[in-house]
């Protein structure tokens, strides 16, 4: 093999590393460490995980009032309330984040899923194209957004 190609075979090889790497990187937090830092954090992902939503929406608040700029935590806001069923805060909250993180994999995945929720299809698939732009490879997001509208069209009538 020529040096030239196995410069370009090692370089090959070490994109798809990277690639693959950020494919399979923390699909729901830009920053996994933040909510070590405040305990309003990581209070709201215990309630989260518990499906306590009105105490994980109080505390996620809280830890919003000193980083009102943490696209997770206005990712968070958009889920808890989601499950809260005030989906016009859920769109709010997903909103402020894909604004601070436009490419916020998390923030797409569930404003897609809230958007079938309210029965909103092209914003939903809106925001499925958007994860095909952003995941250079398949990535759980995508994944979970596609299964999500290839189940909301199966159910339609017509």
């Amino acid at each position: 093999m020529t040096q030239r190609l196995k410069v370009l075979a090692l370089t090959l090889a070490l994109a798809l590393g990277f690639a693959s790497s950020i494919a399979h990187s923390e699909p729901f937090e830009t920053n996994p460490t933040a909510s070590a830092s405040d305990a309003d954090y990581a209070a709201g992902k215990r309630a989260m995980e518990s499906k306590n939503w009105p105490e994980a929406a109080k505390r996620f608040q809280q830890a919003a009032l000193r980083d009102p700029d943490n696209p997770d935590l206005q990712n968070y806001l958009g889920y808890t309330h989601r499950n809260l069923k005030q989906f016009d805060l859920a769109f709010k909250y997903y909103k402020r984040a894909l604004q601070l993180s436009p490419r916020h994999r998390g923030a797409h995945e569930y404003i897609g899923e809230a958007y079938l929720m309210v029965n909103d299809l092209p914003n939903a698939e809106k925001h499925l194209a958007a994860l095909r732009g952003i995941c250079l490879l398949p990535c759980e997001e995508m994944e979970d957004l596609e299964k999500a509208v290839v189940a909301y069209k199966a159910k339609r009538p017509g």
